[in-house]
């Protein structure tokens, strides 16, 4: 028991060691045009640690999204070379970047409890 928690407390200090690194590399080394505001939300690092799923938060519209991520396809080999020499490590994992919609769902669904709420008279009053 004691080493499956020790292997995803290591995989949880590689995925967030994974997403300050590559927040970085976003806001101040990429320098593709494609690429605008973003920052990373999540990494999700399979359970073998080959490969990693990047959740990246875009602001703009669907034509900002599919640049960035674009963009961020294109610099892959570049956001990993650079990885393995700022991590230390032998491997780095195969990422795929992936544009994060949660914020935008929740916004839209508080919006029709909103609508809801109202409809029926029962929002809370203060």
């Amino acid at each position: 028991m004691p080493e499956q928690r020790a292997r995803k407390y290591h995989q949880d200090r590689v995925a967030e060691t994974l997403r300050e690194e590559i927040g970085a590399m976003i806001e101040g080394e990429l320098s593709d045009p494609r690429i605008s505001f973003a920052y990373i939300s999540q990494v999700v690092l399979n359970p073998g640690g080959k490969s990693a799923v990047i959740y990246v938060a875009v602001d703009g519209g669907p034509e900002e999204e599919n640049n960035t991520l674009e963009g961020l396809m294109a610099a892959r080999g570049y956001i990993r070379h650079e990885l393995l020499e700022r991590m230390g490590v032998r491997h780095v994992p195969d990422l795929t970047f992936h544009v994060d919609r949660s914020d935008k769902l929740k916004a839209r669904i508080d919006e029709l409890l909103g609508r809801t709420k109202k409809k029926h008279g029962t929002g809370s009053r203060e």
